[in-house]
């Protein structure tokens, strides 16, 4: 697998996040940094997350996605959109319950022109489990089945 990369692209406040490779927790700090950076935005006006490149997605980033997803209904009235062409990722995200948090879309998002690599953000070990851990309460919070797949990995997390 290649390794994970975070892409984005804005015009007017329209932002389109691309993930590419095998995405891990190594990037949440810079994943959470650029979306607090983006809804911070005043003219924010929406979001598309592409998958389409991804080859892998850990549960930290799923959690991640869903809490922007959420973020964005609360503070805007809207669902963002979600692009997987891969059947893999796509069966990936259904069974967190993300056809609830996004509009779907299993084909492959339009390219942006002026894409660029979103800058690595290194985070101190604390903060970077104080993110994992909200992640995956982010994710338990969907639904039961992700409570119960989460559940053990949660005590483990919070005891250390």
């Amino acid at each position: 697998m290649k390794e994970g990369r975070i892409l984005a692209a804005s015009q007017d406040g329209a932002y389109v996040i691309r993930l590419t490779g095998d995405v891990r927790l190594t990037l949440c700090t810079t994943i959470d940094d650029y979306v607090h950076k983006m809804l911070e935005n005043p003219d924010f006006a929406s979001v598309w997350v592409d998958l389409c490149g991804a080859e892998g997605i850990d549960s930290t980033t799923l959690g991640l996605l869903a809490k922007l997803a959420l973020e964005v209904r609360a503070r805007y009235g809207f669902m963002p959109a979600i692009y997987s062409n891969n059947p893999g990722i796509t069966r990936l995200i259904k069974s967190m319950g993300f056809q609830r948090l996004f509009e779907l879309h299993e084909d492959a998002c339009a390219k942006p022109g002026c894409i660029r690599r979103v800058p690595l953000v290194e985070g101190s070990e604390q903060a970077v489990k104080e993110q994992v851990l909200d992640a995956h309460r982010v994710l338990m919070g969907l639904s039961e089945e992700n409570r119960a797949r989460f559940k053990d990995l949660m005590v483990v997390l919070e005891r250390s």
